[in-house]
């Protein structure tokens, strides 16, 4: 081919990209048209819903064990749990809610809160009265709302981490059942991992803050979920572990048979069913050790009890005049007293954690190393900013990107059962947890007589005031 007819071609070609360029225009910008659409419905959905923020303060004594708070969980699973239908989804902009289990410590004075949508306070304040009849529910003002809404800045300063599980999360993190026997006669001999994170959490000093945020959201085979495919995935699992070989073999012809028969014979003198017996002589339970036993026994048991996609975050801030930054590992000690080195442990996201790594690259001539933390700082504000807006409207940690609230494909999530909730968020009883800063009702509060007029009822509640 000539010169000519080269360039010849290469005029056709670029009349035909001039003329038909915007056919291809759509297909390009299709997915994010797609996610931009559907962040601005979810948006508009989300400012049309009432949230309210509960305080929940503990009574002198707490008898019941951390298993009263697993039911609590398991109970509000149920009514929490409400997937949108398509037509929601790309319509509505409707979203799967979520509950906020909240330990907040305000210059060393200790605060239980939950936060959820108006909607579901009901369901909430029922299932915690069952369970805990002694304890107080008021509804407060949000916390976050009395900091400066700017942080960082001149005066306030913050360090905060999302955290991730270290191995895949169909292995469950420790949860109380190895820490309470319910066996113990006295409270003092509980051991509970809450008590590290509220001693902690009374030595902040003034004008410093200490917030721990777990976000819940209710999860269950449905259509218009991916937990089925996550229980699939950890049925696989729990097989791979078991050392069960699953087959996939698919139908084979007569052909085939016998060819594979025939071969069989003529090495090892057997047909195929006669070694396949003799292997399988010992099952493959029977060949595991007890660790591995133990192992493949808590996937199942994680997987039989309700689920939540899961979200962990702390923030230390305060006044740079009185703010101590290495204060900020009390909170990793909370989170690592459930880890367990066979099974799972909940581990700081790089990603989101807020420091920026230095780092190095070569210029162009290969000379000098020269270090590229022109922008370090900017960055490390953007993140510290964006940690600090998560925090406050409840966001996952990649939110919009996260949006969807699915799992596998929400970056940042992770499948808690009620039991590893329960076991992160629970009363602690004075005995296992006397913590100076946390605030507890000395006096207990007898109930009303049943059916007592309402006017009555409005009378003696004043009196008592």
């Amino acid at each position: 081919m000539s010169f000519g007819e080269i360039y010849t071609l290469l005029q056709y070609l670029g009349r035909i990209i001039a003329n038909w360029w915007w056919v291809a225009f759509p297909f390009i910008i299709w997915k994010p048209f797609l996610f931009l659409y559907k962040w601005w419905r979810i948006d508009h959905w989300l400012e049309n819903i009432n949230m309210v923020v509960l305080e929940l303060k503990l009574p002198k004594e707490i008898l019941k064990p951390v298993r009263a708070m697993e039911q609590v969980m398991a109970s509000i699973h149920g009514p929490m749990f409400h997937p949108p239908d398509p037509w929601e989804e790309w319509v509505d902009g409707q979203v799967q809610l979520s509950i906020a289990f909240e330990i907040v410590s305000i210059e060393g004075n200790i605060h239980f809160y939950v936060r959820m949508p108006t909607l579901y306070r009901e369901a909430v304040e029922a299932n915690l009265y069952s369970q805990y009849p002694e304890i107080e529910i008021t509804e407060v003002d949000d916390y976050t709302k009395y900091v400066p809404q700017n942080i960082p800045n001149k005066e306030w300063d913050l360090w905060g981490s999302d955290y991730k599980t270290n191995k895949d999360d169909h292995l469950p993190i420790k949860t109380y059942l190895q820490f309470e026997t319910e066996q113990e006669k006295e409270q003092e001999q509980k051991v509970d991992p809450i008590s590290t994170l509220l001693e902690s959490m009374s030595k902040v000093g003034p004008g410093e803050q200490l917030w721990v945020q777990i976000l819940a959201e209710p999860t269950a085979i449905d259509d218009t979920t991916s937990f089925k495919k996550w229980l699939e995935d950890g049925k696989k699992l729990r097989d791979k572990m078991a050392n069960r070989t699953v087959s996939e073999e698919k139908d084979k012809s007569i052909l085939q048979e016998a060819i594979e028969t025939f071969w069989s014979i003529m090495v090892s003198g057997k047909p195929p069913e006669e070694e396949k017996k003799k292997e399988d002589l010992l099952p493959p339970e029977m060949k595991l050790t007890p660790g591995e036993r133990e192992e493949v026994s808590e996937v199942e048991r994680k997987m039989s009890k309700p689920c939540f996609i899961t979200h962990a975050r702390f923030i230390f801030l305060g006044r740079r005049d009185s703010w101590y930054k290495p204060k900020f590992r009390m909170a990793f000690s909370f989170f690592n007293d459930y880890a367990t080195v066979n099974l799972n442990a909940l581990y700081p996201m790089s990603d989101t954690i807020t420091k920026i790594k230095k780092i190095w690259i070569y210029p162009l001539n290969k000379i000098h190393l020269i270090p590229s933390n022109i922008f370090r700082l900017r960055r490390l504000y953007l993140r510290q900013r964006k940690m600090f807006k998560n925090y406050k409207r409840r966001y996952a940690p990649f939110f919009p990107w996260s949006v969807k609230g699915k799992y596998p494909g929400a970056k940042g999530s992770f499948i808690l059962n009620s039991e590893e909730l329960a076991s992160l968020f629970h009363f602690p009883s004075r005995g296992a947890a006397p913590g100076p800063g946390l605030a507890r009702i000395e006096s207990k509060r007898g109930a009303l007589p049943a059916g007592l007029p309402s006017e009555d009822v409005e009378l003696l509640e004043e009196g008592e005031e």
